[in-house]
């Protein structure tokens, strides 16, 4: 989000998963969620610090050292479009900050155009399993941005009736709920890209599924794809495609 708001010329440090964009790789790495280098991150004293919003022993020793933290959570897309807000806000980045919103808004606008008065299949939206079996699967509930991405691009959860980001449901639970269709989405790392059909392959024992008896298990691989950022657009449009692929004829 910094980078898209032109900000990055600002940014001297980032955590240690950051892949995108290019930038961050020439840039001090960290820590991360639960690993936080303090003291590295002091050693660069920073005016201005992001952090998550469970990071608390972090937000008091930024705050100590007399450092300013901006405090975030993940959400909705609104969620989203809020935090790049107030990044703009805090960084002297208003104007760019709120055209990035706006242009995110339009291209998701056209994403729902696109898919307008198609017919919605039940769509399981896996986030996480186990590589190769269908064992510690998790998939979204309906709390949350890739619940509204599904939305937006056609679909409907079929586990929207859950209050939560995520779920871990059983094999029975998931012949329960007889998705039309299985979307995976992964981030880079997770699982390798040549073997996305030996992965789609997994789902076979569950031929009563009308996903997989309709040949409808889709494993997609992107960090944009599960990454609440500047990148959503493009994730709206790739499970569009996925979705209604007849829309983008």
């Amino acid at each position: 989000m910094f980078f898209a708001i032109g900000a990055g010329p600002q940014v001297v440090g980032v955590g240690s998963f950051d892949q995108f964009p290019p930038d961050v790789a020439k840039l001090p790495r960290l820590g991360a969620l639960l690993d936080p280098d303090t003291e590295r991150i002091l050693s660069l004293r920073p005016t201005l610090a992001a952090i998550y919003g469970s990071q608390t022993d972090l937000q008091s020793q930024l705050a100590r050292a007399g450092i300013r933290a901006y405090v975030y959570r993940h959400g909705g897309i609104e969620t989203i479009y809020r935090t790049m807000r107030e990044l703009g806000t805090v960084t002297g980045r208003e104007s760019q900050a709120e055209r990035l919103v706006r242009d995110l808004q339009s291209r998701i606008d056209a994403v729902r155009t696109r898919v307008r008065g198609r017919t919605k299949p039940q769509v399981l939206l896996v986030i996480s399993r186990q590589p190769g079996t269908l064992r510690e699967i998790y998939v979204s509930g309906g709390v949350g941005f890739l619940h509204e991405l599904i939305e937006i691009a056609g679909g409907r959860n079929v586990f929207a009736d859950v209050s939560r980001e995520s779920a871990q449901p059983s094999q029975e639970t998931i012949l329960a709920r007889a998705p039309d269709m299985v979307v995976e989405v992964h981030a880079e790392g997770m699982f390798k890209t040549s073997h996305v059909d030996q992965e789609k392959a997994v789902w076979a024992p569950l031929s009563s599924l009308p996903a997989v008896r309709n040949k409808q298990v889709h494993v997609l691989i992107g960090q944009y794809l599960v990454a609440p950022g500047p990148r959503l657009a493009a994730a709206a449009e790739m499970l569009a495609r996925t979705i209604h692929p007849g829309a983008f004829k």
